[in-house]
C-alpha cells in the first residue's frame, strides 16, 4: 500500500463521518439547513459596516463593547451582542469566513440551539476570566495586567474555537482536535495577549461542555440534521 493510499484512508477516518454529516443535510436544504450561520455572519457583516461610520461607532461600543473594568451588570447585558462585533484591528473577512465555516458545520452537526449555548459560553468564559485574571494581577498564575481592563473585548472568534473544539469531539476528529487547541496554545506562547488567554478559556468551556453528556453516561454533542449520518454517538 502506497503512502498515498494510507494518507487518504487517514483522511476518511478523521474527516469522513463530519463531511458526511454536513453533506447531505447542505445537499438537500441548502442554505435553508444553516439559518443560524447565515443569521449570524450578517449581522456581523451589518455591525462591521455600522461601526466604521462617525454615527454608528458609539451605539455599537455602547451595545456591544466589553471591557473586564465594566461593572457586571453591564458586561452581561452587552456580551450577546459583543459576540457579533468584530474587533477593529482585525480583518472583518477572516472572521466572516470562519463563521460561515464553522457556525455552518456545528450547526447542522450539534443543532442550533447547541451551537448557540457553546458559542455563548465560550464568549462568557473569555469575559468572566479577563475580569478574574485583571482581579488576580499579572503576577498570579494566569494573572493579567491591570492594563487589559480597558481592552475591548469583542468578536466571535472565542466562538468559533469552540465550537471547532466541540465539532471534532462529536465526530472523532481527534488529531484536528488536537491541532486546534495546540495553535491556540502556540499563539498564547508566540503573543501572551488577552485574545490569546481568552482563547484558551474558550477551549476549557468547550471540552467542559463536550464532556457534561458522557460525565452523565447519555450520547454526546451530536443533535443537528446531520446527527443521523452514521457518525457513532459519545457515550462513557
Amino acid at each position: 500500500m502506497t503512502f498515498g493510499q494510507d494518507l487518504c484512508r487517514a483522511a476518511r477516518r478523521e474527516w469522513g463521518p463530519l463531511w458526511s454529516a454536513v453533506r447531505a443535510p447542505l445537499a438537500a436544504r441548502g442554505p435553508r439547513a444553516v439559518p443560524l450561520t447565515l443569521a449570524s455572519v450578517a449581522l456581523t457583516a451589518l455591525l462591521q459596516v455600522v461601526q466604521n461610520r462617525p454615527w454608528g461607532y458609539g451605539p455599537v461600543q455602547t451595545l456591544g463593547a466589553v471591557r473586564a473594568d465594566d461593572p457586571v451588570w453591564a458586561a452581561l447585558l452587552r456580551t450577546p451582542l459583543s459576540l457579533f462585533v468584530p474587533a477593529l484591528d482585525l480583518p472583518v473577512w477572516g472572521a466572516l469566513a470562519q463563521m460561515l465555516v464553522v457556525f455552518g458545520a456545528a450547526e447542522v452537526c450539534l443543532g442550533r440551539w447547541r451551537t448557540l449555548l457553546i458559542a455563548y459560553a465560550a464568549t462568557l468564559a473569555g469575559t468572566l476570566y479577563a475580569r478574574i485574571g485583571v482581579a488576580a494581577g499579572p503576577d498570579a498564575f494566569l494573572g493579567l495586567p491591570g492594563s487589559d481592563a480597558r481592552v475591548v473585548d469583542t468578536g466571535p472568534s472565542a466562538a468559533v474555537v469552540a465550537l471547532a473544539v466541540c465539532v471534532c469531539v462529536a465526530y472523532r476528529a481527534r488529531i484536528t482536535g488536537a491541532v486546534v487547541i495546540a495553535a491556540m496554545a502556540a499563539e498564547t506562547a508566540v503573543k501572551d495577549n488577552l485574545a490569546g488567554r481568552e482563547h484558551l478559556a474558550a477551549v476549557a468551556a468547550a471540552l467542559a461542555l463536550c464532556a457534561v453528556p458522557v460525565l452523565r453516561g447519555g450520547q454526546g454533542l451530536e443533535g443537528g440534521s446531520g446527527a443521523r449520518s452514521g457518525a457513532p454517538p459519545i457515550r462513557s
